[in-house]
């Protein structure tokens, strides 16, 4: 039987009465709706007009706060980045992208040199504090998740979280324009489909919809529908891969022909950069995937993001996807 709708979670319940519900959740789709979580409806709703409020300013002076090849941070402008596939065609998104904020005298800039301070636009003038301060909920939220997860799994919950001391969990905004209603293979995708590279993905969707998933031994694609203040939460191919396979990494992709502007703001938790992911648990029949270095498909993702580059011979899965 097709899947669908996607399990819905309490957080504010007990360890041991959520524990069996994330654990199906993850190990079936590998998405959950997760309520309870402690992120304040005022909260979501002041980045939400962040959003819109940034990327409403004129062009001119977005492009002024620009990535750059050398510092991954800041401004994204439509259409820039492909999808690195045999598509021609790009995705229908500007952001603006975010990183773990590091002083620019730390010292782990020189053991990472993908480390360092954000790039903060000077308008709106709140963009710092609210952006932090949603960033400390979003890591209290993930620090529960990745808790439980550890559990779930039998290792060790405190040397598991503290791979993610000063980790490279980074955050995307984004904004979507509405596509005209046509197959996405003419017109392009809000976002390509993709599976999430990181451990954990914090989403909550925008009011238009529009986000769908491919759930596992299933040909077709599911929309995601959820309310506003409902997080969604999904696994990336990190915790997959320490998982040994037992918790699935979904393909997913973003399709906007709502005739509406669509916002967006995933937070991507991601370990410290010298950490190896390998199997912490018995893998799954027919699961062998090599070890991951966090800090090299870190850094291959951020140089392949990039117009004009073609993954390298690491033998990484960068997640791209066909349709």
């Amino acid at each position: 039987m097709n899947l669908t709708h996607l399990p819905l979670i309490d957080l504010q319940a007990s360890d041991e009465a959520v524990k069996p519900a994330l654990e199906s959740a993850f190990n079936k789709i590998g998405f959950a709706l997760i309520t309870g979580h402690g992120i304040a409806a005022q909260q979501i709703s002041e980045m939400r007009e962040l959003l819109k409020t940034y990327f409403n300013r004129p062009l001119t002076e977005k492009l002024h706060e620009s990535i750059t090849p050398e510092n991954y941070r800041g401004y994204i402008p439509l259409g820039f980045f492909s999808a690195n596939s045999n598509s021609t065609l790009t995705d229908h998104y500007e952001g603006y992208k975010l990183h773990y904020e590091v002083a620019a005298a730390d010292p782990i800039i020189e053991q990472c040199d993908l480390y360092g301070p954000n790039r903060w636009p000077s308008e709106p003038a709140h963009f710092k504090d609210t952006l932090l301060s949603y960033w400390q909920a979003c890591d209290r939220v993930s620090h529960r998740l990745l808790g439980l997860v550890a559990q779930i799994m039998g290792v060790d919950e405190h040397r598991f979280l503290s791979m993610f001391n000063s980790p490279l969990t980074n955050m995307t905004l984004l904004h979507y324009p509405s596509t005209p209603a046509k197959p996405p293979e003419e017109v392009g995708y809000g976002i390509h489909p993709h599976k999430d590279t990181d451990a954990l993905t914090l989403l909550f969707p925008d009011p238009v919809g529009g986000l769908w998933l491919r759930p596992r031994e299933q040909d077709n694609w599911l929309e995601v529908v959820a309310g506003e203040d409902t997080l969604i939460v999904n696994i990336g191919d990190l915790l997959e891969l320490w998982s040994g396979g037992y918790f699935v990494s979904t393909p997913h992709k973003v399709v906007n022909q709502s005739g509406q502007e669509r916002y967006s703001f995933p937070f991507f938790t991601v370990p410290r950069h010298d950490v190896s992911v390998a199997p912490l648990i018995t893998p799954q029949a027919g699961f062998n995937r090599e070890p991951v270095p966090v800090g090299s498909v870190s850094r291959e993702v951020w140089r392949t993001n990039w117009p004009d580059t073609q993954p390298g011979d690491q033998n990484f899965d960068l997640g791209t996807l066909t349709d």
